[in-house]
């Protein structure tokens, strides 16, 4: 990967709907070789896919948590079993495994409190081999979808 690619995911991290032309212009390159390049970035895996960005809020998903999760056992079966059942869970939006205390983080978005109550007892507390479960509220988003650093 040189600098060329580098610009390449830099203006697509900014704006996915670029056409191809526009991409070309904001790289310097023409648009075969701009083409080129992306088709073997999308297939080496460096881009995995293209999606739009939703507002959480405008969607009515105001309620945002982070949940601890301490597991009971850490076996394979254990572990598979949970990641594979908090997969299932849409307000999940991202599941994170953890060196140490606890074993994962979960951040959650809900419409409200109540929404977010029943969530947290009718879904996550039963998850396969959950022991504790601790959870916050976000204050605020200081820094969220950031592209990354290239």
């Amino acid at each position: 990967m040189d600098n060329v690619d580098r610009k390449i995911l830099a203006e697509l991290q900014m704006d996915g709907r670029l056409s191809l032309t526009e991409l070309a212009e904001r790289v310097n390159l023409s648009l075969s070789p701009c083409h080129r390049r992306l088709r073997a970035l999308e297939q080496s895996g460096a881009i995995s896919g293209y999606r739009a960005h939703l507002d959480a809020e405008t969607l009515g998903l105001t309620f945002e948590a982070l949940v601890f999760v301490t597991m009971r056992d850490a076996d394979h079966d254990t572990v598979a079993s949970f990641e594979q059942a908090v997969a299932t869970i849409p307000n999940v939006l991202q599941a994170q495994r953890l060196f140490g205390d606890p074993d994962y983080l979960l951040q959650v978005v809900a419409r409200d409190l109540r929404a977010f109550q029943k969530l947290y007892d009718e879904r996550i507390s039963t998850l396969p081999g959950v022991q504790r479960l601790s959870s916050t509220l976000v204050m605020k988003s200081v820094v969220e979808n950031r592209p990354l650093p290239l």
